[in-house]
Protein backbone atom coordinates (compact mmCIF):
# COMPACT_ATOMS: atom_id res chain seq x y z
CA UNK A 1 0.00 0.00 0.00
CA UNK A 2 1.48 4.02 -1.06
CA UNK A 3 1.24 5.96 1.49
CA UNK A 4 1.34 9.55 -0.53
CA UNK A 5 2.07 13.32 0.39
CA UNK A 6 0.77 16.68 -0.90
CA UNK A 7 3.39 18.22 -3.33
CA UNK A 8 3.37 22.46 -2.09
CA UNK A 9 6.13 24.31 -3.27
CA UNK A 10 8.72 21.63 -4.43
CA UNK A 11 8.58 19.70 -1.17
CA UNK A 12 6.42 16.67 -0.32
CA UNK A 13 4.53 17.58 2.84
CA UNK A 14 2.55 15.29 5.60
CA UNK A 15 -0.92 16.73 7.28
CA UNK A 16 -0.27 17.20 10.62
CA UNK A 17 -3.22 15.68 11.71
CA UNK A 18 -2.88 12.04 9.79
CA UNK A 19 -6.12 12.48 8.11
CA UNK A 20 -5.82 10.59 5.29
CA UNK A 21 -8.45 9.45 2.62
CA UNK A 22 -8.12 5.33 1.39
CA UNK A 23 -7.66 4.78 -2.46
CA UNK A 24 -9.35 1.77 -3.41
CA UNK A 25 -9.02 -0.97 -5.91
CA UNK A 26 -12.35 -0.82 -8.06
CA UNK A 27 -11.99 -4.88 -8.82
CA UNK A 28 -11.79 -5.84 -5.33
CA UNK A 29 -11.96 -3.50 -2.87
CA UNK A 30 -8.35 -4.05 -1.90
CA UNK A 31 -6.54 -0.52 -0.54
CA UNK A 32 -3.93 0.02 -2.61
CA UNK A 33 -3.05 3.40 -1.21
CA UNK A 34 -4.02 6.72 0.95
CA UNK A 35 -3.09 10.21 -0.01
CA UNK A 36 -3.72 13.27 2.99
CA UNK A 37 -6.91 14.78 3.52
CA UNK A 38 -6.06 18.33 2.72
CA UNK A 39 -7.31 21.01 4.98
CA UNK A 40 -7.57 24.48 4.08
CA UNK A 41 -4.15 25.60 5.35
CA UNK A 42 -2.92 22.97 3.27
CA UNK A 43 -4.56 24.15 0.33
CA UNK A 44 -3.63 28.34 0.85
CA UNK A 45 -0.11 27.04 1.12
CA UNK A 46 -0.01 25.75 -2.66
CA UNK A 47 -1.82 28.83 -3.41
CA UNK A 48 0.82 30.95 -1.84
CA UNK A 49 3.22 29.26 -3.52
CA UNK A 50 1.65 29.11 -6.94
CA UNK A 51 1.68 32.74 -6.51
CA UNK A 52 5.16 33.55 -5.06
CA UNK A 53 6.25 31.35 -8.38
CA UNK A 54 4.06 33.25 -11.44
CA UNK A 55 6.07 35.56 -11.90
CA UNK A 56 9.37 33.89 -12.17
CA UNK A 57 8.23 31.34 -14.78
CA UNK A 58 5.99 33.83 -16.27
CA UNK A 59 9.14 35.37 -17.28
CA UNK A 60 10.98 32.52 -18.01
CA UNK A 61 12.15 32.09 -22.17
CA UNK A 62 9.26 29.89 -23.43
CA UNK A 63 12.07 27.80 -25.05
CA UNK A 64 13.40 27.47 -21.09
CA UNK A 65 9.49 25.95 -20.48
CA UNK A 66 9.46 23.90 -22.96
CA UNK A 67 12.85 22.25 -21.43
CA UNK A 68 11.23 21.46 -19.02
CA UNK A 69 7.85 19.88 -20.53
CA UNK A 70 10.63 17.76 -22.54
CA UNK A 71 11.86 16.02 -20.03
CA UNK A 72 8.60 15.91 -18.24
CA UNK A 73 7.62 14.01 -21.16
CA UNK A 74 10.38 11.94 -21.43
CA UNK A 75 10.32 10.72 -18.05
CA UNK A 76 6.91 9.85 -18.38
CA UNK A 77 7.84 7.61 -21.42
CA UNK A 78 10.34 5.65 -19.52
CA UNK A 79 8.22 5.50 -16.59
CA UNK A 80 4.80 4.30 -18.50
CA UNK A 81 4.61 0.87 -17.32
CA UNK A 82 4.80 2.14 -13.83
CA UNK A 83 1.94 4.20 -14.18
CA UNK A 84 -0.17 2.65 -16.07
CA UNK A 85 -0.31 -0.11 -13.35
CA UNK A 86 -1.10 2.08 -10.39
CA UNK A 87 -3.56 3.80 -12.89
CA UNK A 88 -5.53 0.50 -13.60
CA UNK A 89 -4.85 -0.34 -9.60
CA UNK A 90 -6.99 2.69 -8.58
CA UNK A 91 -9.34 3.10 -11.46
CA UNK A 92 -9.88 -0.65 -12.76
CA UNK A 93 -9.73 -0.14 -16.47
CA UNK A 94 -7.56 -3.06 -18.26
CA UNK A 95 -4.05 -2.85 -18.27
CA UNK A 96 -3.95 -2.55 -21.78
CA UNK A 97 -6.25 0.74 -21.81
CA UNK A 98 -4.01 2.34 -19.37
CA UNK A 99 -1.16 1.95 -21.28
CA UNK A 100 -2.66 3.65 -23.82
CA UNK A 101 -3.73 6.49 -21.75
CA UNK A 102 -0.55 6.73 -19.99
CA UNK A 103 1.40 7.34 -23.40
CA UNK A 104 -1.53 9.71 -24.34
CA UNK A 105 -0.87 11.89 -21.04
CA UNK A 106 2.98 12.18 -22.20
CA UNK A 107 1.95 13.34 -25.62
CA UNK A 108 0.36 16.17 -24.01
CA UNK A 109 3.66 17.16 -22.40
CA UNK A 110 4.94 16.96 -25.91
CA UNK A 111 3.06 18.62 -27.74
CA UNK A 112 2.79 21.92 -25.41
CA UNK A 113 6.59 21.97 -24.89
CA UNK A 114 6.34 22.76 -28.73
CA UNK A 115 4.00 24.87 -28.62
CA UNK A 116 5.33 27.34 -26.00
CA UNK A 117 7.79 28.99 -28.16
CA UNK A 118 5.01 29.53 -30.68
CA UNK A 119 3.15 32.36 -28.96
CA UNK A 120 3.15 35.59 -30.50
CA UNK A 121 1.94 38.85 -30.59
CA UNK A 122 0.71 41.79 -32.95
CA UNK A 123 2.06 45.18 -34.76
CA UNK A 124 -1.14 46.65 -35.61
CA UNK A 125 -1.14 49.39 -38.12
CA UNK A 126 -1.95 52.78 -36.60
CA UNK A 127 -4.73 55.26 -37.12
CA UNK A 128 -1.91 58.02 -36.78
CA UNK A 129 1.58 58.83 -37.32
CA UNK A 130 2.65 59.50 -33.87
CA UNK A 131 1.16 56.35 -32.63
CA UNK A 132 2.08 52.68 -32.39
CA UNK A 133 0.12 50.00 -31.42
CA UNK A 134 1.36 46.31 -29.86
CA UNK A 135 -0.93 43.01 -28.42
CA UNK A 136 0.67 40.48 -25.80
CA UNK A 137 -0.52 37.55 -25.22
CA UNK A 138 0.79 37.24 -21.88
CA UNK A 139 0.14 34.07 -19.01
CA UNK A 140 -3.67 34.65 -16.96
CA UNK A 141 -1.98 33.43 -13.41
CA UNK A 142 -2.24 31.26 -11.04
CA UNK A 143 -4.67 28.15 -12.59
CA UNK A 144 -6.38 25.80 -10.82
CA UNK A 145 -7.34 21.95 -12.30
CA UNK A 146 -9.92 19.73 -11.05
CA UNK A 147 -9.51 16.29 -12.83
CA UNK A 148 -11.85 13.59 -13.18
CA UNK A 149 -11.43 9.69 -12.02
CA UNK A 150 -12.05 8.15 -15.49
CA UNK A 151 -9.00 9.46 -16.96
CA UNK A 152 -6.43 9.84 -14.09
CA UNK A 153 -3.82 10.54 -16.78
CA UNK A 154 -4.54 11.96 -19.33
CA UNK A 155 -6.65 14.81 -17.71
CA UNK A 156 -4.33 15.81 -15.79
CA UNK A 157 -1.00 16.61 -18.27
CA UNK A 158 -4.18 18.23 -20.89
CA UNK A 159 -4.31 20.94 -18.11
CA UNK A 160 -1.47 21.24 -16.96
CA UNK A 161 0.57 21.43 -20.03
CA UNK A 162 -1.11 24.18 -21.91
CA UNK A 163 -1.36 26.58 -18.56
CA UNK A 164 2.79 25.44 -17.86
CA UNK A 165 3.50 26.29 -21.69
CA UNK A 166 1.45 29.63 -21.31
CA UNK A 167 3.89 30.62 -17.94
CA UNK A 168 1.06 29.77 -15.33
CA UNK A 169 1.66 27.92 -12.71
CA UNK A 170 -0.70 25.16 -11.07
CA UNK A 171 -2.49 23.94 -8.08
CA UNK A 172 -3.54 20.43 -9.24
CA UNK A 173 -6.79 18.67 -7.42
CA UNK A 174 -7.02 15.23 -8.57
CA UNK A 175 -10.64 12.92 -8.03
CA UNK A 176 -10.27 11.34 -4.93
CA UNK A 177 -10.88 7.87 -5.94
CA UNK A 178 -8.08 8.01 -8.10
CA UNK A 179 -5.28 10.40 -6.88
CA UNK A 180 -2.37 7.91 -7.00
CA UNK A 181 -1.77 8.43 -10.53
CA UNK A 182 -1.50 12.41 -10.36
CA UNK A 183 1.01 12.18 -7.32
CA UNK A 184 3.31 9.47 -10.08
CA UNK A 185 3.07 12.07 -12.45
CA UNK A 186 3.58 14.82 -10.38
CA UNK A 187 6.49 12.53 -8.88
CA UNK A 188 8.17 13.26 -12.56
CA UNK A 189 7.50 16.97 -13.14
CA UNK A 190 9.55 17.01 -9.35
CA UNK A 191 12.37 14.64 -11.17
CA UNK A 192 12.72 16.60 -14.27
CA UNK A 193 13.31 19.61 -12.07
CA UNK A 194 10.35 22.20 -12.70
CA UNK A 195 10.97 24.86 -10.49
CA UNK A 196 9.22 25.21 -7.16
CA UNK A 197 5.89 26.09 -6.65
CA UNK A 198 5.38 25.99 -10.66
CA UNK A 199 3.23 22.58 -9.57
CA UNK A 200 1.33 22.04 -6.65
CA UNK A 201 -0.74 18.78 -5.51
CA UNK A 202 -3.47 18.92 -3.22
CA UNK A 203 -5.84 15.72 -2.27
CA UNK A 204 -8.92 15.55 -0.51
CA UNK A 205 -12.30 16.97 -0.10
CA UNK A 206 -13.80 18.23 -2.95
CA UNK A 207 -15.78 20.98 -1.56
CA UNK A 208 -13.19 22.30 0.61
CA UNK A 209 -10.86 22.71 -1.99
CA UNK A 210 -13.11 23.96 -4.59
CA UNK A 211 -14.50 26.46 -2.08
CA UNK A 212 -11.11 27.59 -1.13
CA UNK A 213 -9.76 27.83 -4.48
CA UNK A 214 -12.66 29.42 -6.09
CA UNK A 215 -12.93 32.53 -2.93
CA UNK A 216 -8.87 33.08 -3.57
CA UNK A 217 -8.90 35.88 -5.78
CA UNK A 218 -4.93 35.02 -7.07
CA UNK A 219 -6.48 31.96 -8.68
CA UNK A 220 -6.87 33.65 -12.13
CA UNK A 221 -8.33 30.18 -14.16
CA UNK A 222 -10.30 27.35 -13.07
CA UNK A 223 -10.07 24.33 -15.42
CA UNK A 224 -12.72 21.58 -15.02
CA UNK A 225 -13.43 18.22 -16.06
CA UNK A 226 -16.27 16.60 -14.82
CA UNK A 227 -20.38 16.49 -13.92
CA UNK A 228 -22.19 19.55 -15.53
CA UNK A 229 -24.21 19.97 -11.64
CA UNK A 230 -20.84 20.67 -10.63
CA UNK A 231 -19.66 22.75 -13.47
CA UNK A 232 -22.69 24.79 -13.61
CA UNK A 233 -21.84 25.57 -9.42
CA UNK A 234 -18.19 26.53 -10.31
CA UNK A 235 -19.38 28.72 -12.84
CA UNK A 236 -21.43 30.55 -10.26
CA UNK A 237 -18.39 30.57 -7.53
CA UNK A 238 -16.27 32.15 -10.51
CA UNK A 239 -18.27 35.03 -10.77
CA UNK A 240 -17.29 36.58 -7.08
CA UNK A 241 -13.53 36.63 -8.38
CA UNK A 242 -14.27 36.84 -12.31
CA UNK A 243 -12.03 34.19 -12.61
CA UNK A 244 -11.86 32.67 -15.72
CA UNK A 245 -12.81 29.07 -16.58
CA UNK A 246 -12.67 25.98 -18.72
CA UNK A 247 -15.49 23.64 -18.38
CA UNK A 248 -15.65 20.05 -20.30
CA UNK A 249 -18.67 18.84 -18.81
CA UNK A 250 -21.31 15.74 -19.05
CA UNK A 251 -22.19 14.16 -22.48
CA UNK A 252 -24.78 12.05 -24.12
CA UNK A 253 -23.57 11.15 -27.36
CA UNK A 254 -25.39 9.34 -30.50
CA UNK A 255 -24.06 7.56 -32.60
CA UNK A 256 -26.15 7.22 -36.70
CA UNK A 257 -25.70 4.25 -38.35
CA UNK A 258 -26.85 5.18 -41.97
CA UNK A 259 -27.70 1.94 -44.27
CA UNK A 260 -24.57 2.53 -46.41
CA UNK A 261 -22.21 2.11 -43.66
CA UNK A 262 -19.30 -0.68 -43.37
CA UNK A 263 -21.00 -2.46 -40.96
CA UNK A 264 -17.61 -3.83 -39.16
CA UNK A 265 -16.40 -0.32 -39.53
CA UNK A 266 -19.23 0.96 -37.13
CA UNK A 267 -19.08 -2.21 -35.02
CA UNK A 268 -15.40 -1.88 -34.44
CA UNK A 269 -16.37 1.84 -33.39
CA UNK A 270 -18.95 0.79 -30.54
CA UNK A 271 -16.61 -1.10 -28.88
CA UNK A 272 -13.95 2.22 -28.69
CA UNK A 273 -16.48 4.62 -28.12
CA UNK A 274 -19.00 2.33 -25.53
CA UNK A 275 -17.12 -0.44 -24.07
CA UNK A 276 -13.80 1.50 -23.36
CA UNK A 277 -13.17 2.00 -19.87
CA UNK A 278 -16.69 0.31 -18.95
CA UNK A 279 -18.49 3.29 -20.85
CA UNK A 280 -17.20 5.23 -17.99
CA UNK A 281 -16.36 8.35 -20.78
CA UNK A 282 -17.78 11.67 -21.39
CA UNK A 283 -17.61 10.96 -24.97
CA UNK A 284 -19.11 7.18 -24.65
CA UNK A 285 -22.30 6.61 -26.49
CA UNK A 286 -25.37 6.92 -25.04
CA UNK A 287 -28.04 6.54 -27.98
CA UNK A 288 -27.56 4.76 -30.90
CA UNK A 289 -29.69 5.59 -34.11
CA UNK A 290 -29.71 2.75 -36.49
CA UNK A 291 -31.67 3.32 -39.96
CA UNK A 292 -34.77 0.28 -40.91
CA UNK A 293 -32.36 -1.11 -44.02
CA UNK A 294 -29.22 -1.97 -41.62
CA UNK A 295 -31.10 -2.55 -38.69
CA UNK A 296 -31.43 -6.26 -38.32
CA UNK A 297 -28.17 -6.66 -39.76
CA UNK A 298 -26.05 -4.47 -37.28
CA UNK A 299 -27.73 -5.69 -34.22
CA UNK A 300 -26.53 -9.09 -35.06
CA UNK A 301 -23.20 -8.20 -35.27
CA UNK A 302 -22.75 -6.29 -32.39
CA UNK A 303 -24.52 -8.65 -30.24
CA UNK A 304 -22.05 -11.26 -31.22
CA UNK A 305 -19.26 -8.74 -30.49
CA UNK A 306 -20.71 -8.05 -27.07
CA UNK A 307 -20.63 -11.54 -26.04
CA UNK A 308 -16.54 -11.49 -26.82
CA UNK A 309 -16.09 -8.71 -24.20
CA UNK A 310 -14.21 -10.48 -21.10
CA UNK A 311 -14.79 -8.63 -17.80
CA UNK A 312 -12.86 -8.61 -14.69
CA UNK A 313 -9.87 -7.49 -12.75
CA UNK A 314 -7.87 -4.83 -15.52
CA UNK A 315 -4.43 -6.48 -14.38
CA UNK A 316 -5.62 -9.18 -16.00
CA UNK A 317 -4.28 -9.18 -19.60
CA UNK A 318 -7.10 -11.38 -20.84
CA UNK A 319 -9.96 -8.68 -19.80
CA UNK A 320 -11.35 -6.52 -21.88
CA UNK A 321 -13.58 -4.10 -20.00
CA UNK A 322 -12.76 -3.27 -16.36
CA UNK A 323 -15.11 -2.58 -13.42
CA UNK A 324 -17.28 -0.17 -12.95
CA UNK A 325 -15.67 2.59 -10.60
CA UNK A 326 -17.57 2.15 -7.41
CA UNK A 327 -21.52 1.05 -5.83
CA UNK A 328 -23.19 4.38 -6.67
CA UNK A 329 -22.06 4.30 -10.32
CA UNK A 330 -23.13 0.46 -10.50
CA UNK A 331 -26.60 1.53 -8.86
CA UNK A 332 -26.95 3.94 -11.55
CA UNK A 333 -26.44 1.76 -14.56
CA UNK A 334 -28.37 -0.87 -12.94
CA UNK A 335 -31.49 1.59 -12.30
CA UNK A 336 -31.57 2.51 -16.11
CA UNK A 337 -31.59 -0.91 -17.43
CA UNK A 338 -34.16 -1.39 -14.94
CA UNK A 339 -36.15 1.67 -16.09
CA UNK A 340 -36.12 0.96 -19.83
CA UNK A 341 -37.01 -2.73 -19.51
CA UNK A 342 -40.27 -1.67 -16.76
CA UNK A 343 -41.23 0.87 -19.69
CA UNK A 344 -40.77 -2.11 -22.54
CA UNK A 345 -37.51 -2.25 -23.77
CA UNK A 346 -36.18 -5.97 -25.11
CA UNK A 347 -33.21 -6.95 -23.89
CA UNK A 348 -30.52 -8.92 -26.41
CA UNK A 349 -27.52 -9.56 -24.22
CA UNK A 350 -26.53 -8.71 -20.94
CA UNK A 351 -28.29 -7.08 -18.23
CA UNK A 352 -26.88 -8.83 -15.17
CA UNK A 353 -23.85 -7.13 -12.68
CA UNK A 354 -22.17 -8.62 -10.30
CA UNK A 355 -20.13 -8.06 -6.86
CA UNK A 356 -17.11 -9.67 -5.95
CA UNK A 357 -14.03 -8.97 -3.21
CA UNK A 358 -16.55 -8.14 -0.11
CA UNK A 359 -16.17 -4.17 0.02
CA UNK A 360 -19.42 -2.17 -0.16
CA UNK A 361 -18.07 0.47 -2.38
CA UNK A 362 -16.15 -1.63 -4.96
CA UNK A 363 -15.87 -4.71 -6.53
CA UNK A 364 -18.95 -3.76 -9.19
CA UNK A 365 -18.85 -5.32 -12.77
CA UNK A 366 -21.47 -5.05 -15.22
CA UNK A 367 -22.24 -7.17 -18.39
CA UNK A 368 -22.44 -5.41 -21.72
CA UNK A 369 -26.34 -5.21 -22.25
CA UNK A 370 -28.02 -4.66 -25.27
CA UNK A 371 -31.66 -2.83 -25.14
CA UNK A 372 -33.91 -2.23 -28.35
CA UNK A 373 -37.48 -0.69 -28.54
CA UNK A 374 -35.92 1.81 -26.56
CA UNK A 375 -38.06 5.34 -26.28
CA UNK A 376 -37.81 8.79 -25.19
CA UNK A 377 -39.58 8.24 -22.10
CA UNK A 378 -36.83 5.97 -20.52
CA UNK A 379 -33.95 6.92 -18.32
CA UNK A 380 -31.08 5.96 -20.25
CA UNK A 381 -32.46 8.30 -23.39
CA UNK A 382 -32.10 11.07 -21.16
CA UNK A 383 -29.73 10.83 -18.82
CA UNK A 384 -26.17 10.12 -18.74
CA UNK A 385 -25.40 6.58 -18.25
CA UNK A 386 -21.75 6.13 -17.77
CA UNK A 387 -21.63 2.12 -18.22
CA UNK A 388 -21.82 -0.41 -20.94
CA UNK A 389 -25.46 -0.15 -21.75
CA UNK A 390 -26.59 0.12 -25.97
CA UNK A 391 -29.96 1.73 -26.06
CA UNK A 392 -31.05 1.52 -29.92
CA UNK A 393 -33.73 2.79 -32.04
CA UNK A 394 -34.62 2.28 -35.60
CA UNK A 395 -34.90 5.68 -37.76
CA UNK A 396 -35.78 6.32 -41.59
CA UNK A 397 -34.69 9.37 -42.57
CA UNK A 398 -31.32 11.45 -42.08
CA UNK A 399 -34.27 14.39 -41.25
CA UNK A 400 -35.21 12.21 -38.51
CA UNK A 401 -31.93 10.81 -37.10
CA UNK A 402 -30.71 14.43 -37.11
CA UNK A 403 -33.54 15.55 -35.36
CA UNK A 404 -33.36 12.97 -32.61
CA UNK A 405 -29.05 13.47 -32.35
CA UNK A 406 -29.82 16.97 -31.67
CA UNK A 407 -32.70 16.53 -28.85
CA UNK A 408 -30.52 16.81 -26.16
CA UNK A 409 -29.58 19.45 -23.51
CA UNK A 410 -25.98 17.95 -23.90
CA UNK A 411 -23.31 18.54 -27.20
CA UNK A 412 -20.59 16.98 -26.47
CA UNK A 413 -19.70 13.99 -28.66
CA UNK A 414 -21.30 12.26 -31.63
CA UNK A 415 -20.92 9.70 -33.72
CA UNK A 416 -21.63 8.57 -37.21
CA UNK A 417 -21.38 5.98 -39.65
CA UNK A 418 -21.76 6.04 -43.54
CA UNK A 419 -20.01 5.89 -46.95
CA UNK A 420 -21.29 8.77 -48.51
CA UNK A 421 -18.75 11.61 -48.43
CA UNK A 422 -21.75 14.09 -48.87
CA UNK A 423 -23.64 12.68 -46.11
CA UNK A 424 -20.87 12.60 -43.74
CA UNK A 425 -20.41 16.12 -44.42
CA UNK A 426 -23.50 17.34 -44.30
CA UNK A 427 -24.55 15.33 -41.11
CA UNK A 428 -21.66 16.39 -39.45
CA UNK A 429 -21.94 20.28 -39.90
CA UNK A 430 -25.60 19.95 -38.82
CA UNK A 431 -24.78 18.07 -35.66
CA UNK A 432 -24.93 20.30 -32.44
CA UNK A 433 -21.54 18.88 -31.02
CA UNK A 434 -18.02 19.90 -30.16
CA UNK A 435 -16.39 16.55 -31.18
CA UNK A 436 -17.82 14.63 -34.27
CA UNK A 437 -16.36 10.63 -34.93
CA UNK A 438 -17.07 10.57 -39.01
CA UNK A 439 -16.44 6.54 -39.14
CA UNK A 440 -14.48 7.39 -35.99
CA UNK A 441 -14.98 5.73 -32.72
CA UNK A 442 -11.73 7.74 -30.94
CA UNK A 443 -11.79 11.15 -32.65
CA UNK A 444 -10.10 12.51 -28.96
CA UNK A 445 -6.29 13.33 -30.37
CA UNK A 446 -3.81 15.44 -28.55
CA UNK A 447 -3.39 18.04 -31.91
CA UNK A 448 -7.40 19.10 -31.98
CA UNK A 449 -9.85 21.02 -29.62
CA UNK A 450 -11.57 19.03 -27.40
CA UNK A 451 -14.90 20.17 -25.78
CA UNK A 452 -18.61 20.82 -25.93
CA UNK A 453 -21.51 22.99 -27.20
CA UNK A 454 -24.57 23.76 -25.16
CA UNK A 455 -24.37 21.75 -21.56
CA UNK A 456 -21.40 19.88 -21.87
CA UNK A 457 -19.13 23.15 -21.32
CA UNK A 458 -16.80 26.27 -22.27
CA UNK A 459 -13.62 26.28 -24.16
CA UNK A 460 -11.08 23.77 -25.79
CA UNK A 461 -8.33 21.37 -24.58
CA UNK A 462 -5.89 19.96 -27.10
CA UNK A 463 -4.34 21.18 -30.28
CA UNK A 464 -2.85 25.29 -30.38
CA UNK A 465 -6.36 25.68 -29.33
CA UNK A 466 -5.18 24.66 -25.78
CA UNK A 467 -3.05 27.78 -24.96
CA UNK A 468 -5.69 30.34 -25.64
CA UNK A 469 -7.71 29.60 -22.27
CA UNK A 470 -4.40 30.44 -20.48
CA UNK A 471 -3.47 33.50 -22.08
CA UNK A 472 -4.58 37.24 -21.44
CA UNK A 473 -4.54 39.62 -24.21
CA UNK A 474 -2.79 42.76 -23.50
CA UNK A 475 -2.74 46.18 -26.09
CA UNK A 476 -0.75 48.45 -25.87
CA UNK A 477 -0.76 52.08 -27.21
CA UNK A 478 2.26 53.99 -28.12
CA UNK A 479 2.68 57.89 -28.44
CA UNK A 480 5.74 58.97 -30.28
Amino acid sequence: MEEKKLYINGEWVKRANDDVIQVLNPASGEVVGTVPNAGREEVMQAVDAASKAFDTWAALPARRRAEYLRRWFDLMREHKESIARTLTLEQGKPLAEARGEVAAAGRFLEWYSEEAVRVAGEIIPPSGEKKRIMVLRQPVGVVAAITPWNFPASMVTRKIAPALAAGCPVILKPASQTPLTAVAIVELAHEAGIPRGVVNLVTGSAALIGETLMADSRVRKITFTGSTEVGKMLMRQSADTMKRISLELGGHAPYLVFDDADLEQAVAGVIQAKIRNAGQMCVAVNRFFVQEGIYDAFVSRLRTALKQIQTGNGLDESVTMGPLIDHKAYQKVLDHVLDARELGAGLLCGGNGRHEGGHPEAGYFFEPTLLTNVTDQMKIMQEETFGPVLPLRRFETEEEALLLANDSRYGLAAYVYTQSLSRGIRVSEKLQYGVVGLNDGGPATVQAPFGGFKESGIGREGGHHGMEPFLEIKYISIGL
